[in-house]
């Protein structure tokens, strides 16, 4: 398993020159920001643990990483969702297939019990015992810093070894943890991390690196719209077409084409910037995603 020191290519988009910081060649189901933040754990060595205990959704990147990892270390994972669509049950697809596969536990709280409660809630009132290691949604804990600081390490020698000037490091976020990390482990090097807010506004993501208890943030990009999690829009699945078309390389459907929404007007203004963007991977979540943007905008 090659879990660190992944390429660094460059390509073109859009006339503009950027590097690509290739995470989504750390491993087939274990890779992208998720491998990062959950690295701290595949090094634990403790006996005890015999259950990985997460939530989220059932299409979620964090369900594959954490089934992946759950394989390596021989543990059984349990991933507690609202609800798991009929539709997905009868036809898995995504990253819910290959968790399945992988011999994740997919668990809809829905059917445990007849009072509405939250996945978070519900682990907290029966899934902390004795042998269980609780991880939280997105990977959003102070455990994630040991692997992101490896990437910010692999990063900063990456810049003095081919003696780069004016870098900025880019990546999208969901609960931000991976560029906050980042941002703190690179900012004494002179190297600007951008983010842009995926779920939810800027407060929000605001207030998440506060509960990380951190008090110095990367820089947020937005669009000038509010962009709504999960939704399809034309234009996000224009400029995926784009990316792939003309760097050859496959991005995330959910994630990415914001990211590079906010890049185009950055980049605008910063032509004299040396942009080095991280890909998170997720590639597997588009097997659900693509399908669903074929059936609204066509091929």
């Amino acid at each position: 398993m090659k879990l660190s020191q992944t390429p660094i290519t460059q390509h073109r988009f859009e006339g503009y020159s950027f590097f690509l910081k290739r995470d989504d060649q750390l491993h087939p189901h274990f890779s992208g920001n998720k491998a990062r933040k959950l690295m701290a754990l595949l090094e634990l060595e403790d006996k005890g643990v015999t259950h990985l205990i997460g939530y989220g959704s059932p299409q979620a990147n964090s369900l594959l990483s954490l089934a992946a990892l759950a394989k390596m270390k021989d543990w059984q994972l349990e991933f507690y969702v609202d609800r798991i669509p009929d539709w997905l049950k009868d036809n898995p697809i995504g990253n819910y297939r290959i968790a399945l596969e992988l011999g994740a536990e997919v668990i809809a709280v829905s059917a445990l019990t007849d009072e509405p409660i939250h996945p978070h809630d519900y682990i907290h009132a029966n899934r902390l015992g004795e042998g269980c290691l609780y991880v939280p949604e997105g990977g959003r804990s102070p455990i994630a810093e040991r692997g992101v600081a490896t990437l910010a390490k692999e990063i900063l020698e990456w810049v003095q070894s081919n003696h780069m000037d004016n870098v900025c490091v880019a990546l999208p976020s969901g609960t931000g943890t991976t560029a906050l990390f980042l941002h703190k482990h690179l900012k004494a090097h002179g190297i600007e991390v951008l983010t842009c807010p995926c779920v939810g506004g800027k407060d929000y993501l605001v207030e998440q690196f506060r509960e990380l208890g951190e008090t110095c943030f990367p820089a947020v990009l937005e669009t000038p719209s509010k962009h709504h999690f999960g939704k399809l829009y034309r234009q996000d699945y224009q400029i995926w077409k784009a990316l792939l078309e003309q760097t050859g390389v496959e991005f995330d459907l959910l994630y990415d084409p914001l990211m590079w929404r906010c890049l185009s007007e950055w980049l605008l203004v910063n032509k004299n910037k040396t942009l080095l963007y991280i890909h998170q991977g997720g590639i597997i979540g588009n097997e659900s995603m693509l399908p669903r943007y074929q059936r609204k905008y066509g091929e």
